[in-house]
């Protein structure tokens, strides 16, 4: 991403240059990754220690481009004077460059991302397909044939979201999903692996005399470990296409394991297992792909209103929600969905997991 001057209506007649200028910032390297941003100046000036930018979701759009613009504000004074508002022109082409100079590596969900997200039709994948919608991206949502998936892709506009039918363990499935990918947008910019399952069966059950099914614990490692890493493998290839930012930059994958991945509970052997495993090959994989240019982030998420917890009754999920120190209450979706954006647009979080769980530490 990369602030451009916009040209504000009653500074035009004094900034012939402004647009000149406006073209040169386009094609300038820092602008290559996704959504490329706009400051624009209401006839205004500025301080020159501006402190001022704060991201406003209207669309602007110069030589078929499109923008975000972004607003300044801390303004000092309006330009109704010739000399005035020259002066202020300058100033601030002067201010903008240095911006550039300083912060032309922040990238943005915006125009121009492709992102595909496993598990897209509910949940936490769903909450992050509609946040990336809202900030202008198109997503392919990737789920099974029998998900809401489609449901979700027409609620949001066939131009904003697509839906691949897919099952993460298939390599054909993900293939076909990143060749619509491809056809459709022409690259991908973001992975995020948010399909999983979970099972709680204890190791034995000494009560019925039964030890845990060992189809079931191997399901659960199929689709959230194998699944995961299924869908990884196969993306990278489609995100090396890209050209590299300044950074070098071709794309961001954010996988989702959970707290159990660290504080299992009883009867959850197999899934903790599954999450563990997304934790352990986070940084393998992250130094694995970083001479193609490809971040790896986790989130460990703790108790989501998802539709799991949804389906339980109301006093158990008033119990749940005491039982997270602050802010006492389960998560949102969107909460989620923030994180993944915020990851996206940080270039130095790589190889890492992140908590995502109100301080929770979960009990045997």
């Amino acid at each position: 991403a990369i602030y451009i001057l916009s040209s504000p209506s009653l500074m035009e007649i004094y900034c012939n240059y402004a647009n000149e200028l406006l073209r040169t910032f386009i094609s300038h390297p820092a602008a290559i990754y996704g959504q490329k941003h706009v400051v624009y100046v209401h006839s205004l000036c500025l301080p020159v220690n501006a402190k001022f930018i704060r991201k406003e979701h209207i669309v602007n759009e110069i030589d078929g481009t499109q923008f975000r613009r972004i607003h300044i504000k801390n303004i000092i004074f309006q330009c109704n004077e010739k000399d005035s508002c020259f002066k202020t022109c300058n100033n601030t082409v002067a201010i903008l460059q240095n911006i550039v100079e300083a912060q032309g590596e922040i990238y943005f969900i915006g125009f121009g991302t492709i992102a595909l997200v496993t598990g897209g039709a509910s949940g936490l994948g769903r909450g992050t397909v509609e946040r990336f919608v809202k900030q202008g991206a198109k997503v392919i949502i990737g789920d099974l044939p029998v998900s809401k998936g489609k449901t979700v892709a027409d609620e949001l506009g066939e131009d904003n979201a697509v839906f691949a039918p897919m099952d993460v363990t298939s390599e054909s499935d993900v293939q076909a999903a990143l060749d619509l990918t491809k056809q459709r947008f022409g690259k991908l910019d973001v992975l995020v692996n948010a399909a999983g399952i979970a099972v709680a069966h204890k190791t034995y059950n000494s009560n019925k005399k039964l030890p845990h099914k060992l189809e079931d614990f191997a399901k659960i490692i199929q689709v959230n470990t194998i699944g995961t890493f299924n869908v990884i493998r196969l993306s990278a290839g489609l995100m090396i296409e890209n050209s590299p930012n300044q950074d070098g930059q071709r794309g961001v994958i954010i996988n989702t394991a959970s707290v159990a991945a660290f504080d299992g509970q009883i009867g959850q052997a197999a899934y903790s297992a599954s999450k563990g495993a997304v934790v352990g090959m986070t940084l393998p994989i992250a130094r694995d792909l970083c001479k193609d240019g490809i971040r790896v982030v986790t989130i460990a998420p703790g108790l989501f209103d998802t539709p799991l917890l949804k389906s339980l009754p109301e006093k158990v999920r008033i119990f749940l929600a005491k039982s997270i120190p602050f802010p006492q209450r389960l998560g949102n979706p969107d909460e989620y969905a923030m994180l993944a954006q915020q990851i996206v647009e940080n270039p130095l979080l790589n190889g890492e997991t992140i908590r995502l769980d109100g301080a929770l530490r979960m009990q045997a």
